[in-house]
């Protein structure tokens, strides 16, 4: 077993610029460029907390708060809110910021939850280090995250109850 790795060593976050490209057709940023965003995020966190490659096996949820237009700048914040033995939880939280007033406030956009599994060179799941939380936010993330988890479980067993009659 490997030693508990603290909340802290794995956050990761990036920013980008949000181009017209990226655009639906109210002209703001479409959603799943800003999922794709949060994903990529959250897959640097699960490949730093578990040593190797990490897939994503679940979006468990993804809230968007706010549009994002066209020209701002983009930040994801992520870490690992739980691990267990393959798997872990990461949160990303989502910011904008228009780009040419630095003054101006990030708006929290968007929130989302993945679960990712950390596999070995065959692909099978492989082993994670255990989450050692830090701060009181850690503990609270974490026990939410072991709720997200439990209500995910009863709902597979549930469908798969329904589909054994």
């Amino acid at each position: 077993m490997t030693d508990p790795r603290p909340t802290s060593y794995s956050r990761v976050s990036l920013g980008i610029m949000a181009h017209s490209s990226e655009a639906n057709l109210l002209g703001n940023v479409h959603g799943g460029e800003i999922m794709k965003l949060a994903d990529s995020t959250a897959g640097a966190v699960a490949h730093r907390h578990s040593g190797g490659p990490a897939v994503t096996a679940a979006m468990d949820d993804m809230t968007f708060l706010a549009p994002v237009h066209v020209g701002d700048i983009i930040k994801t914040y992520a870490q690992v809110n739980w691990a267990g033995t393959s798997s872990m939880e990461i949160g990303v939280r989502v910011e904008a910021q228009p780009w040419g007033n630095a003054t101006d406030e990030p708006v929290h956009v968007a929130s989302a939850y993945f679960v990712f599994v950390a596999i070995d060179d065959e692909g099978r799941p492989r082993p994670v280090p255990p989450l050692e939380t830090e701060t009181r936010g850690d503990v609270r993330r974490r026990r939410e995250a072991e709720i997200r988890r439990s209500h995910r479980l009863a709902r597979k067993a549930e469908i798969d109850e329904g589909r054994e009659g």
